[in-house]
């Protein structure tokens, strides 16, 4: 994806009316991934880049009544879509950059990131920048409902080597941007790798 704002904006903007409607079965996928995050009640976690809040449901329900929700995504018809699935009563939507968030130092326990490093301008910088709003100890979840040789195929593209999110790439580029990669799965149905934020 493009550094530049608007053309992430076009390109999720044209398309979140009918989002949800064109993957209708990755909910299950989205509720075992944030079941493996190992969220408590009463934390506060993010949805980076969460678009029509397709994880907002799951994350509240692993945080509970006394846990804090909020879906941060960069393309207003994303939200809107969001608002009209109703997905605001799960958590609160924040317009906002994830790459520049609107958040204190330290104020999160987690960060849930569903199909965002790819669309990333500097992955390093924004990286760091969940770690800055991540107490140490916090946790990172990279997560996309189908694995990266499904995505290659379905996009008409081979996986090659300098993959983002190949775990021989994912692993440094999160150690030096202040996370420890924990696990890691690739396979056919899901994508998963989770990280904990260093002290």
């Amino acid at each position: 994806m493009s550094d530049d704002h608007t053309h992430v904006q076009e390109f999720f903007g044209a398309r979140a009316a009918d989002w949800d409607r064109k993957f209708p079965g990755d909910g299950p996928a989205f509720a075992t991934a944030v079941a493996e995050f190992g969220l408590r009640p009463g934390d506060r976690v993010l949805d980076a880049g969460c678009g029509t809040g397709r994880a907002l449901s799951a994350l509240r329900a692993a945080v509970g009544p006394s846990g804090t929700v909020v879906g941060a995504d960069l393309t207003p018809e994303m939200l809107a879509a969001a608002l009209r699935a109703g997905r605001d009563a799960e958590g609160a939507l924040l317009l906002a950059d994830v790459a520049r968030l609107p958040l204190r130092d330290g104020c999160l326990d987690a960060v849930f990131g569903a199909g965002l490093i790819a669309h990333l301008p500097d992955p390093a910088a924004n990286l760091r920048e969940l770690a800055r709003v991540v107490r140490p100890g916090g946790r990172l979840a990279l997560f996309h409902p189908i694995g990266r040789a499904a995505l290659a195929a379905r996009q008409g593209r081979e996986l090659t080597p300098d993959d983002l999110r190949a775990e021989h790439n994912l692993g440094p580029l999160l150690a030096g941007s202040g996370w420890e990669l924990t696990s890691y799965a690739d396979e056919d149905d899901r994508f998963l790798a989770l990280a904990v934020r260093a002290a």
